[in-house]
């Protein structure tokens, strides 16, 4: 597997990650023993970035992880991610519930969790999952540099961050990775955020990179998807969108079987074209689309077939918003700044 280096913190990253978050929630249902099995066979195949985040099952993900590395622990990298507080029972059953804080007292509270159930003594990468505006970035950063001085977290990350508050965060300190939604069918970064990741020596982790699965392929139907599945929520997986949608997505497929590789490993392949500062996390819990993911790794595209493939899925074309209601809720604690008006609102969802 071919490393790059993770922002400036000197540590070297595999290309491509994976993402965890559904083998605890929002895909499904879980499935501990097939979850490890896939772990292994990543860390197998050479991927040593592994994301997370608290609200991943409400620790769940964590702990999982946690077994995963106990025999591995300076061999992989785990990036994790503080900021919505769940309620740790989900006695409502709900997906949405959350508050936003990023207060130092929570920052530090939150990490000490993170390594208890990670069972390690320090994170690779520590992230501020949403970032509250009603604080100062500047704050929230140097918060994350105290447990840096402690010795419990390697580097700083954020996710969903504008390029300006990027660039407030690194003049506190050095920021190696930055999270942000970024696939074929969804390319807001490249406005804003990839130029200042770049000028900075910021590491993009692209998270979605296949779309929630879309440009796979796999999805033609939502009939086929978990009654608890995230992308029901989602505006560019209903009715006549989906439709639409569709047929871009198989226009992909068909430069895909022409190739003898698949539709997702197109999209990959795509990513990786984007520049040599990238790291995809597609996220699965089932070894068969893993192996096809890191399969992408040995893909490479042409100019040519690289402009198609952007004009065919171009934004403009693309029909309803991508936004989950997960996401709807996040961006709704951030501009309540958690506050408990907002708070009661995203526990009615």
């Amino acid at each position: 597997m071919r490393k790059i280096p993770l922002g400036r913190s000197g540590t070297q990253s595999s290309v491509l990650g994976l993402g965890c978050m559904g083998m605890s929630e929002f895909y499904g249902p879980r499935d501990d023993v097939m979850s490890m099995q896939t772990l292994e066979r990543a860390f197998e195949l050479g991927i040593t970035f592994y994301d997370s985040s608290d609200m991943y099952g409400r620790g769940h993900n964590e702990e999982l992880l946690g077994k995963f590395i106990k025999n591995k622990r300076d061999k992989v990298i785990i990036s994790t991610k503080f900021g919505f507080k769940r309620d740790p029972n989900g006695a409502d059953g709900s997906t949405h519930d959350r508050d936003l804080d990023n207060s130092p007292e929570y920052i530090r509270q939150a990490c000490d969790a993170a390594l208890k159930r990670l069972g390690t003594d320090y994170i690779d990468v520590y992230s501020a999952h949403r970032y509250d505006t009603t604080r100062p970035i500047e704050q929230v950063t140097e918060s994350i540099a105290g447990l840096v001085k402690a010795g419990k977290v390697r580097s700083i990350g954020f996710s969903e961050i504008t390029g300006e508050q990027l660039r407030c965060a690194h003049k506190v300190h050095p920021i190696a990775a930055l999270q942000n939604e970024y696939s074929l069918w969804h390319r807001r970064p490249e406005e804003d955020v990839l130029p200042v990741c770049r000028e900075l020596g910021v590491t993009l982790v692209a998270y979605s990179p296949l779309g929630r699965g879309f440009l796979t392929g796999a999805v033609q139907d939502t009939k086929q998807l978990a009654a608890n599945d995230v992308r029901l929520t989602v505006e560019r997986f209903k009715g006549d969108n989906l439709d639409k949608n569709l047929l871009l997505v198989n226009q992909v497929k068909a430069i895909a079987s022409a190739r003898g590789i698949t539709p997702g490993q197109i999209a990959l392949a795509w990513l990786f074209a984007q520049g040599n500062d990238i790291i995809p996390i597609p996220g699965t819990k089932r070894i068969k689309y893993l192996e096809e993911n890191v399969g992408s790794v040995n893909v490479s595209l042409s100019k040519e077939e690289l402009k198609t493939i952007a004009e065919i899925v171009d934004p403009s074309k693309i029909a309803g918003t991508a936004e989950t209601a997960s996401q709807a809720a996040g961006r709704m604690a951030a501009m309540t700044g958690g506050s408990s008006a907002g708070s009661d609102k995203l526990k009615r969802i």
